[in-house]
């Protein structure tokens, strides 16, 4: 995997970088730790970053760099599942026997969606699964989509988080809920434009955020295996998007590799 784009450090912290490299920039695909660790057992595997960095300057989003790496890495395993003539779940449990917090959570929402049994008519499904600042996350979709492939109506998504320790279930219930509105708002409606040497979308009247009446139906799973403190603010962000986009796939046989989805004219239903 190569990733390609700006530092975020570099402007932000420069302090934080280390000989020259970001290490936020592999979040989610780091090879040990307790951060953000890479779920799936690969025996020849090279991520590395080339880095650009335009005079636009970069800051945090929630999620960060997870955000975009899950997506690569999750719709990139589905791509191969495919490819393989195999199901999406089971070929990613294949890889998954060293990674058993990864795999629970991955169990836990294909089973609460009942990836087993087939979906109700016109209905699709798509999984997730990530680790980041310290959680094991994963999530299914359930969604439809019109005869052209340009209305996207999300119906249910089930997430399972995994934080360690659960101090506040249902407050980390919320917190699941709203990163899902910042995962599938950035996925349909995100981007930032640069105009006359201005930014554009400036507050929340310019910049495009998911409505009520858009949300899917959120279903949590908290399930916590002690042992470690993980957050909950920020994880389940990451598979809002390659969870729906892997739906998306199933509906239409159609990859989608540009976001946000806006510019692809397809909008939400």
């Amino acid at each position: 995997m190569r990733i390609s784009g700006q530092s975020i450090l570099a402007y932000a912290r420069p302090a934080a970088m280390k000989d020259g490299r970001d290490l936020a920039t592999f979040q989610g695909l780091n090879a040990g730790g307790h951060e953000g660790v890479f779920g799936y057992e690969i025996p020849n595997l090279l991520i590395d970053h080339s880095m650009r960095n335009p005079h636009i300057p970069p800051w945090f989003w929630r999620g960060v760099n997870n955000n975009q790496n899950a997506l690569y890495l999750e719709c990139f395993i589905d791509e191969m599942a495919h490819a393989a003539g195999q199901d999406p779940l089971a070929f990613r449990r294949k890889m998954m026997a060293k990674h058993p917090k990864h795999l629970a959570v991955l169990n836990a929402v294909a089973e609460r969606v009942g990836w087993d049994k087939p979906a109700p008519k016109g209905i699709f499904r798509g999984l997730a699964q990530h680790m980041g600042y310290g959680s094991y996350v994963a999530a299914a979709a359930e969604i439809s989509v019109s005869d052209n492939g340009k209305k996207v109506k999300m119906h249910r998504i089930v997430a399972a988080t995994d934080p360690g320790h659960a101090v506040n279930p249902a407050q980390i219930e919320r917190q699941i809920a709203g990163s899902f509105v910042y995962g599938l708002s950035a996925l349909f409606h995100g981007g930032i434009t640069v105009k006359d040497g201005a930014i554009v979308e400036t507050n929340f009247d310019t910049f495009g955020s998911l409505r009520m009446a858009e949300m899917p139906h959120v279903e949590c799973i908290v399930m916590p295996s002690g042992g470690f403190w993980g957050g909950v603010g920020e994880p389940t962000i990451f598979v809002a998007a390659p969870a729906v986009m892997n739906a998306y796939f199933r509906a239409t046989g159609k990859r989608i590799r540009t976001f946000p989805l806006k510019n692809q004219d397809i909008e939400t239903a």
